[in-house]
């Protein structure tokens, strides 16, 4: 019998601690094509150090670390990051969308994504943006969650596979916003 699959924030002393099983989710995710950011044959130390460098911002409160455990192993992220800007006190980016390569096509890239939007919503933030390779599962499950395309950019980036990707960029308003003082 499988576990039952748990959605829930990290605070930054736990997401320390498991520092090990975030790089190995990392390293799983890009070694299945997973457009985020790196290339294939991404090791194991240069994940550990990303998501090293994840932790401030989990300290200081600008960035949200939403896990997905199945049982006590982490099998899906998603990252939420405030704007700092003083101007776009409404507004976050969600990043780091992984599930892990055996976990895929069971609805848990959804969840987590809900769970981010939900994040957002309790930071009063509600205009999300984020970015993913042009055709992907992601552009198909951003799309299907109610997304909305804002246009494409050819030649972003590298895919894993090191052919240049176009990235569409998407975003979702939650609610009206709210000016500042108002």
């Amino acid at each position: 019998m499988t576990a039952p699959i748990a959605l829930r924030t990290l605070d930054p002393a736990e997401a320390e601690a498991r520092l090990p099983e975030l790089a190995a989710l990392l390293v799983d995710a890009v070694a299945h094509g997973a457009s985020v950011n790196f290339m294939a044959r991404l090791t194991n130390a240069a994940a550990h150090e990303f998501w090293r460098g994840q932790l401030p911002g989990l300290a200081d409160g600008t960035r949200r670390l939403i896990v997905a455990e199945a049982g006590d192993r982490i099998v899906g992220t998603a990252v939420l990051t405030l704007a700092h800007q003083p101007n776009s006190p409404h507004r976050a980016e969600v990043g780091k969308m992984l599930v892990h390569s055996g976990m895929r096509r069971q609805g848990l890239g959804r969840r987590l994504l809900a769970a981010a939007e939900a994040a957002a919503l309790d930071a009063s933030r509600t205009l999300l943006l984020l970015d993913t390779e042009t055709g992907s599962p992601g552009d198909l499950l951003y799309r299907a969650c109610g997304w909305t395309e804002v246009g494409q950019v050819p030649d972003h980036s590298y895919a894993t596979d090191g052919r240049l990707a176009s990235a569409t960029i998407f975003q979702k308003t939650l609610g009206p916003h709210r000016r500042p003082g108002a």
